[in-house]
């Protein structure tokens, strides 16, 4: 539990840095280059730009500081999941961006900031701390124990089937003649493959060669 809030904290942090590059260059664009007046989807693009120049600041603050002991040597197959759920995490911010803009249609820049940064940075945030603590950066300890755990229960198997069978025995009574009446004295294990010979005396009595 500690671990895990010293990472919720670190990835804060790090979002916070995010939020900054992503704030900044969402409003720079939108009212220059990108502006709903010039270009339709303006808001939009604006939107695709500033939230792909966060996610490098985010991945490059995350690797070495936030999950830096559950990176992985594969560079670009980390940097690929990482970009992946970091577009998941921008479709939703879009995705509220859009329904405000030009679903509900409120347009003024205080509404798209709302919709975009407010509430989609809310609920990707969320989504994105979830997927790189369970599927980009999983937890190196719990992968190693899961994975010993399978490793020892291969290795039973393997015994079971290996370890040769062993012949089934069964334990016979030794008897003892004492004035005509039968005594049990001890049961020693005796293979069921080997036949026993019993012998009778005179007077019904029996006992084991």
């Amino acid at each position: 539990m500690r671990r895990f809030i010293h990472q919720l904290g670190r990835f804060g942090l790090v979002g916070l840095v995010g939020v900054v590059i992503d704030f900044s260059v969402f409003n720079l664009l939108r009212s220059t280059v990108l502006a709903p007046e010039l270009v339709s989807h303006g808001p939009l693009a604006a939107k695709a730009i500033s939230v792909s120049v966060a996610i490098v600041a985010n991945w490059l603050g995350n690797r070495y500081w936030t999950f830096r002991a559950e990176r992985r040597p594969h560079l670009l197959r980390e940097a690929f999941e990482f970009a992946v759920v970091s577009v998941g995490g921008m479709a939703i911010a879009l995705g509220c961006l859009w329904v405000s803009h030009y679903a509900l249609g409120f347009t003024s820049t205080f509404a798209d900031n709302i919709s975009a940064n407010v509430v989609g940075l809310a609920l990707g945030t969320a989504f994105r701390f979830w997927l790189y603590r369970t599927w980009v950066f999983p937890d190196s300890a719990s992968n190693a124990g899961a994975a010993t755990s399978a490793a020892q229960v291969d290795a039973d198997e393997r015994a079971q089937v290996t370890e040769p069978a062993r012949p089934r025995t069964a334990s016979i009574p030794l008897v003892r003649v004492a004035t005509g009446s039968i005594a049990i004295v001890s049961a020693r294990p005796t293979r069921l493959s080997r036949p026993e010979h019993l012998t009778a005396r005179p007077g019904g009595a029996r006992r084991s060669d």
